[in-house]
């Protein structure tokens, strides 16, 4: 990720925490930046798609699992988009600072993805897109469980 993404993504996680009144998370979230820069090993390797299985610290990624669990089991909708999947969440299954939370996270791990995160219908609907370069759609599938068409 680079250094113009890291600052959106770390002021935007922290203005999130802070409008919803938790400071602590967002400072968790900063650290996760830091601690992502620390190791830059990429260790798994899906065709040109790599997942750096070292960028998170255990304790993170054990986070990250239970974030990326309940992120599947969540989810009230798939729509495939021309460049990758869009998944839809109810605001009351899963807040915006858990799912961007989950962005940083996986930023960390697979820098290859494109993050998208919409609040629509009057802060009813909560969407994440993942988008990326050609084959991306192949990688989503397989790694979150998305049935092709």
């Amino acid at each position: 990720m680079n250094t113009r993404k890291k600052v959106v993504v770390a002021t935007g996680m922290n203005l999130a925490a802070l409008t919803l009144g938790g400071e602590t998370a967002g400072l968790r979230a900063l650290d996760l930046v830091r601690a992502g820069d620390q190791e830059k090993e990429m260790v798994t390797t899906n065709g040109k798609f790599y997942c750096n299985t070292r960028a998170l610290t255990a304790t993170q990624r054990a986070r990250h699992k239970q974030m990326t669990d309940k992120l599947m089991s969540v989810r009230k909708k798939v729509v495939e988009t021309e460049k990758g999947y869009e998944f839809q969440y109810s605001p009351s299954d899963i807040s915006l600072l858990e799912l961007a939370y989950w962005v940083v996270a996986e930023g960390k791990c697979c820098p290859f993805f494109d993050f998208h995160i919409d609040l629509e219908r009057e802060g009813r609907l909560l969407c994440l897109r993942l988008t990326g370069d050609d084959g991306i759609k192949g990688f989503i599938r397989s790694e979150f469980s998305v049935a092709a068409k």
